[in-house]
């Protein structure tokens, strides 16, 4: 899979784990008139919307993300494709804390507000990160590939033979 849909991937099932959890904590808090409840959560998602803004305001690839693609193993085939098996070994932790914090809501329903909370900063913290890789993909003509590891291993990379485009000079010409 590459890395650039697999960021992607990443934001967009965060952000839908973050409204799954917020439905859950409307709809467990509301009906037992918990308005202040409801009014503490709604306070929480709006600081947690302007500090995941605030992180994820810069266009280029974060400190993390720029050391794993220097640690990238380079080779000249292209690794198996399983973007499913990828996406769970890689994100089972959101998976398994929304699962958790949706069961929780009954006993203590503000655990999905807050839940919702973190989710709502982590993808909108994280909203630009594929398109800072796929600049530094384009730039040096290469693709990253995530590899499937174990779920409890650090992520893994490939750096495999892309297409380079040429970067035009100060009159709009392509340079050789």
């Amino acid at each position: 899979m590459r890395f650039v849909e697999f960021l992607r991937a990443t934001v967009v099932l965060t952000a839908a784990a973050a409204s799954a959890l917020g439905v859950l904590a409307v709809l467990v808090a509301a009906p037992t008139g918990r308005s202040t409840l409801l009014l503490a959560t709604l306070g929480w998602w709006v600081l947690a919307v302007a500090l995941g803004l605030w992180l994820g305001r810069r266009q280029q690839a974060s400190p993390a993300i720029a050391r794993l693609l220097a640690r990238a193993k380079a080779s000249p085939a292209l690794p198996s494709e399983q973007p499913g098996t990828i996406l769970l070994n890689r994100l089972w932790p959101l998976l398994a804390v929304t699962i958790l914090a949706g069961a929780l809501a009954l006993v203590a329903p503000q655990v999905p507000g807050i839940g919702a909370g973190f989710a709502i900063a982590g993808a909108l913290a994280w909203r630009r990160q594929h398109a800072a890789v796929a600049a530094i993909e384009k730039r040096d003509g290469v693709c990253f590939y995530v590899l499937r590891t174990s779920p409890l291993q650090p992520i893994a990379l490939q750096r495999t033979p892309g297409f380079k485009s040429p970067a035009p000079d100060a009159r709009g010409r392509a340079l050789p």
